[in-house]
């Protein structure tokens, strides 16, 4: 479908000609028409999906025919952080430049003057306001904010919103909105914490799952089965012959600094990217990578959605995602715009059902790869349980050798 079949406004369709958006994707087919006749949506969608156009366009759209009051917020986007917030700010400047819409922008990590020029502008309204929940809840506490105006909420990356532990506050804000609007809300996986929250807010929605995509075929795929201790060692010996511009995915701010610390001393240029630094240090990171002013860059899920950066050449899982479809996000942010790139992951012992479940959910076996002698000989090796039969001898034959080694090793005092 073309965007010109839709019930959109000249100028809306003006400001899709001049960013060369033609063609509907899937999610932005099904929801823009459900959108527009006032149905209540709970859609599942990927980044990378078009998902942010899908509830942009048809907001636009409806801003543009109802009567509006100038002094109050007439919609709200809630997203989980600031770098999507300021994606989705800066993709209206493009949606939007024909129409006669205003915005404000609405996160945390800056400084005092931000907050204050913030909080003016919720008191003075606008069409549409893009908030972290933190945040826009901090302006509510202090008081004079206005959100009865409030026709539109969109939720977007709902999972991640809770995952990062905004149920309450969400909630919270829920109840200074009037009673009756049109709540969409977007979530790329379904724990049980989002179809609570959905039971909750969402009035006879419309369920929109689009099949969750599989990794582009550009990225190839391999997975290292290894020891905790081994991991740090196999990022500098990848780093040694794999010298590409490069995201290294951990679970914890506290891993990231200690795998930053570890590429550091090797002399590289690289970055950490997680939720602990400031919103200047963030952005100038952010900015430094694009302008491959880095080799590589340690973030935690920070960046595995709505982070578009077209050149990385490889992207390393150090600890298994704990969603399938994390795995999805991370990986892809290789091999972008038809590319080729790398995706590795590393898989110690506790891992191997997470990791089962994401090649279930794959349907396909991923690559084992051959540890580095030097780094295989500081542990006992893993046995690869989908390993074929005689894969499998093999390697208990080796493992008997190396054994049988370990105990004819002569001791100091033998040497003696």
């Amino acid at each position: 479908m073309y965007f010109d079949e839709l019930d959109l406004n000249d100028n809306i369709l003006d400001g899709l000609d001049a960013m060369n958006f033609e063609k509907c994707t899937p999610i932005q087919e099904k929801a823009i028409p459900i959108i527009l006749e006032g149905h209540d949506i709970l859609a599942s969608a990927q980044t990378g999906t078009g998902k942010t156009a899908a509830y942009i366009l048809p907001l636009l759209e409806l801003l543009s025919r109802g009567k509006k009051d100038s002094s109050k917020v007439n919609a709200l986007i809630l997203m989980p952080t600031r770098e999507l917030a300021q994606q989705v700010d800066q993709l209206l400047e493009g949606f939007a430049y024909y129409e006669n819409t205003s915005w404000i922008a609405i996160y945390g990590g800056n400084d005092g003057i931000a907050f204050a020029q913030q909080q003016k502008a919720l008191q003075t309204g606008g069409d549409i306001a893009i908030a972290t929940p933190g945040r826009l809840l901090s302006h509510i506490r202090i008081g004079g904010v206005d959100l009865s105006g409030i026709e539109y909420l969109i939720l977007d990356e709902a999972d991640r919103m809770l995952d990062i532990g905004f149920y309450d506050d969400i909630i919270e804000i829920i109840k200074h909105l009037p009673k009756k609007h049109q709540t969409l809300m977007f979530s790329a996986t379904f724990p049980k914490e989002v179809e609570r929250l959905a039971k909750q807010i969402l009035i006879n929605p419309v369920e929109i799952k689009l099949a969750v995509s599989k990794p582009a075929d550009g990225i190839h795929q391999g997975v290292y089965l290894l020891h905790e201790t081994q991991k740090k060692e196999l990022i500098k010996e990848l780093f040694k012959t794999q010298n590409r511009k490069s995201i290294i995915f951990s679970s914890s701010k506290e891993k990231v600094f200690h795998i930053y610390c570890a590429l550091k001393n090797m002399g590289l240029n690289v970055a950490q990217m997680h939720s602990g630094l400031e919103q200047k240090q963030r952005t100038q990171v952010m900015l430094d990578f694009k302008n491959n002013k880095l080799q590589a860059l340690v973030a935690t899920n920070i960046v595995s959605r709505g982070i578009d950066i077209d050149d990385v050449a490889m992207v390393i899982n150090y600890d298994v995602p704990k969603q399938s479809e994390d795995y999805v996000h991370r990986i892809g942010r290789t091999a972008r715009a038809g590319a080729e790139g790398l995706g590795i992951t590393f898989v110690t012992l506790k891992d191997r059902i997470l990791f089962d479940r994401i090649e279930t959910f794959l349907g396909k076996t991923i690559e084992r790869l051959p540890l580095p002698d030097d780094i295989a000989n500081m542990a006992p090796p893993i046995l690869d349980e989908k390993a074929k039969p005689k894969e499998k001898k093999k390697f208990y034959k080796k493992r008997k050798t190396r054994n049988r080694k370990k105990r004819n090793k002569p001791t100091t005092e033998q040497n003696l």
